[in-house]
């Protein structure tokens, strides 16, 4: 797994593994290896989540740095005794957005994010990791390439 900024993984239901770097930790594009015993066929859940400073969904308020936050997580899970992949993160997995901030951009660089920056959320569904739960709504994964990621001070960003 590498994310930006935090994730817990869930699979066929059952909470396996959670990012060790707290989500508060500033410019945090960790990896982490979550070792797992389940069964097949595998239901994989993320919950990832980027650090935002509050509800207007910009980090580094305040500062000349101020910005949208931005995240994003990919994941691997191989079979650790045959060294075969068995899925990757890519554009077929479903996604659904709980919290979208800003709703209007332009409220980058307002003095006052915390009113001027608008902003929608919705609980998560409380069955989202079971393999029944209901994907209505929910949307397939955003890829992008390196090109469209980039290189900031020696990190690849990955969104």
């Amino acid at each position: 797994m590498w994310a930006d900024n935090w994730f817990e993984l869930y699979v066929n239901g059952k909470k396996v593994g959670e990012d060790s770097v707290p989500i508060t930790t500033e410019r945090s594009f960790n990896s982490e290896t979550i070792t797992f015993t389940a069964s097949y066929p595998l239901d994989i859940g993320l919950m990832a989540k980027d650090y935002t400073e509050n509800a207007s969904g910009l980090a580094y308020i305040g500062t000349d740095r101020q910005q949208i936050g931005v995240g994003g997580i990919i994941a691997q899970v191989r079979d650790d005794q045959t060294c075969e992949f068995i899925t990757v993160t890519n554009r077929t997995w479903q996604v659904l957005a709980l919290n979208k901030a800003p709703l209007n951009p332009s409220c980058v660089t307002s003095n006052n994010p915390t009113v001027d920056c608008k902003s929608s959320m919705i609980t998560a569904p409380a069955d989202w990791s079971k393999s029944d739960a209901s994907i209505t709504g929910w949307t397939n994964a955003s890829v992008y390439s390196p090109e469209q990621v980039g290189v900031k001070e020696g990190c690849q960003m990955i969104t």
